[in-house]
């Protein structure tokens, strides 16, 4: 049974950083890309970062130059360290493994708020 357990959200003031972690079990975590979603309230689910199992990476807009995403195939992890937080980052953040209709995290929150 594919399992992803996320780690790391929580309550940040804007200007601050926040490290996303999701340990992947049940798969095998090298073959597939690797990514996290966010979801914010009466909002639509939308990409944030992803990896592929070549090492490309695909960002989103607005979240370039202050998140990067790294995966360790070793150790079956995804992380998301985000840096220059701003209140639009708001959301409940899902690890994913093989796209949209790949596997998916329980969701953890992340509130950028003073």
């Amino acid at each position: 049974q594919v399992q992803l357990v996320e780690s790391g959200g929580g309550l940040v003031q804007p200007g601050g950083s926040l490290r996303l972690s999701c340990a992947a079990s049940g798969i095998i975590f090298s073959r597939y890309s690797v990514g996290w979603y966010r979801q914010a309230p009466g909002n639509q689910r939308d990409l944030v970062a992803e990896i592929f199992s070549g090492g490309r990476i695909n960002y989103a807009d607005s979240v370039k130059g202050r998140f990067t995403i790294s995966r360790d195939n070793a150790k079956k992890t995804v992380n998301l360290q985000m840096n220059s937080l701003i209140p639009e980052d708001t959301a409940v953040y899902y690890c994913n493994m093989g796209g949209s209709v790949g596997y998916w995290g329980q969701g953890t929150q992340v509130t950028v708020s003073s």
